[in-house]
């Protein structure tokens, strides 16, 4: 349960970095952040497997990379549902701040959450 509350806090404060570095991907606050990342994780878990099975054989044939359009579509689901306080201006926007969000949480994972569960275990 906490790692998933960390999850949501450190998927929050990557959306809110994003939407200071694209003009087209906007978030209204800090509770627009964690709202807009508890509604991502409920669809990752609800419609994300739905739509890697629709398109496995295009995610096959590009290697994986058809995933960060489904993560676009997810963006894009999430900010139709939350209205006016969470909005990217467009697809090619929403596929771009997915690149950019797979690779800032990489970074954290790797560089921040692992060693801290590494040190942790010593």
């Amino acid at each position: 349960m906490i790692r998933w509350a960390i999850s949501i806090l450190v998927n929050a404060l990557i959306l809110i970095v994003v939407s200071g570095y694209f003009e087209s991907f906007h978030i209204s606050g800090v509770g627009a952040a964690i709202l807009a990342s508890l509604l991502i994780s409920v669809l990752n878990v609800l419609v994300k497997p739905f739509l890697i099975l629709l398109t496995l054989p295009v995610t096959v044939v590009t290697l994986g990379l058809f995933l960060f359009v489904i993560n676009a579509i997810t963006l894009m689901i999430a900010q139709g549902i939350m209205g006016d306080s969470f909005n990217i201006d467009g697809f090619g926007t929403a596929i771009l701040a997915s690149i950019v969000i797979s690779l800032l949480h990489l970074l954290i994972q790797k560089g921040v959450i692992e060693p801290l569960r590494e040190s942790k275990k010593k």
